[in-house]
């Protein structure tokens, strides 16, 4: 598409401006010493020159510069004509050098989210395959071992088809995470918004980790006795998800005989925030702002012991976002963390 260009008469006018006060100003003293100096014709000749200098430059020099203006616009079009004016192109160049900086630095801040979205893939694809692979060489092992002549064995049998089970289970948790994160990402996954008592939640969700946590002697409590209902408005399966991931990460890090507490604040009139508190190992610093991240890990080592899709925190990132929501993390390593996110108050 031919690009629509806006002719501009600033560098003619001054220009044309500048060659007529010259000239009018060599012929006038040039009239006085050698002729009869008159008004008249000083005036004259001043408009004759302005108007032959304003037309010489501005169809002839501006033509000149035209076609190298065009061609620059020509060359940025060919990479992507959206970053360019939606107006006429002009022919100022100041104009010209101020929309090709500002295509400059938006290319510039494109190629380093490129970058960044590039490294992302390809850690995630990496984590990934390692997550899958995993699970799935430990159930090829057993199996690999009971067609071998394991199976013979009643008791070695059993054993090895209960592991291989909880291999197949891990990957079934990864599968059913990464898909529920994807649709979360998409907008596919709807939200059954609906008014529930948030504390008779927590309490369902303590009662159904209870066994978990005391395997570990950890105390689920509530920070004080909320003998009044507190109803909010959001998916209620949802929130309950939202909650055993993040108790369960407090029992998992969390020190035997140690406390999970929760509280709920009143944040602003029509909110509350929930906060998990444990007095774990706490997480250092460095990976607080990676700690959302799909498959991010602290635990570098690569143990698997504590098991879990690695989905968890960024599944409930991704809900509390779906809710139009904030969650918060705050950790001291060596002392706990606290995780925290909001929530509408019902009306």
């Amino acid at each position: 598409m031919q690009a629509k260009f806006k002719k501009s008469y600033r560098f003619a006018i001054k220009t044309s401006l500048y060659i007529t006060l010259y000239t009018t100003l060599l012929m006038s003293v040039f009239l006085y010493y050698l002729y009869e100096f008159n008004w008249y014709y000083i005036i004259v000749l001043a408009a004759c020159v302005y108007v032959f200098s304003f037309l010489i430059i501005q169809f002839s020099v501006e033509k000149f510069i035209y076609k190298r203006v065009k061609k620059i616009y020509d060359d940025l079009t060919l990479l992507e004509s959206a970053n360019l004016t939606k107006g006429p192109i002009t022919t100022d160049m100041r104009t010209l050098t101020q929309e090709i900086d500002k295509f400059a630095r938006d290319k510039k801040i494109e190629i380093e989210t490129l970058k960044v979205r590039e490294e992302y893939r390809k850690e995630f694809l990496g984590n990934v395959s390692h997550e899958l692979k995993t699970p799935l060489f430990t159930v090829q092992g057993y199996i690999l071992t009971l067609l071998d002549g394991a199976m013979n064995d009643k008791s070695l049998r059993k054993k090895y088809l209960e592991r291989a089970s909880k291999g197949i289970e891990r990957l079934g948790y990864i599968v059913k995470d990464l898909d529920m994160i994807t649709k979360l990402e998409v907008g596919d996954l709807s939200l059954k918004m609906e008014e529930f008592n948030i504390v008779e939640l927590i309490e369902n969700v303590f009662d159904m980790l209870e066994m978990k946590a005391s395997k570990k002697n950890i105390t689920l409590t509530f920070d004080t006795d909320y003998r009044v209902p507190i109803m909010v408005r959001a998916d209620k399966e949802r929130i309950q998800q939202v909650l055993a991931n993040l108790i369960v990460n407090s029992i998992k890090y969390g020190r035997e005989k140690g406390t999970t507490e929760i509280s709920i604040e009143n944040l602003i009139k029509n909110k509350v925030i929930i906060r998990v508190t444990d007095n774990g190992e706490g997480i250092e610093k460095q990976h607080l702002p990676r700690l959302f991240e799909r498959f991010y890990r602290v635990d570098k080592s690569g143990s698997r012991k504590e098991g879990g899709s690695g989905l968890g925190l960024s599944i409930v990132k991704h809900i509390i976002e779906a809710h139009n929501e904030k969650i918060y993390v705050e950790s001291e390593y060596g002392v706990g963390s606290e995780f925290s996110f909001t929530l509408e108050k019902a009306k």
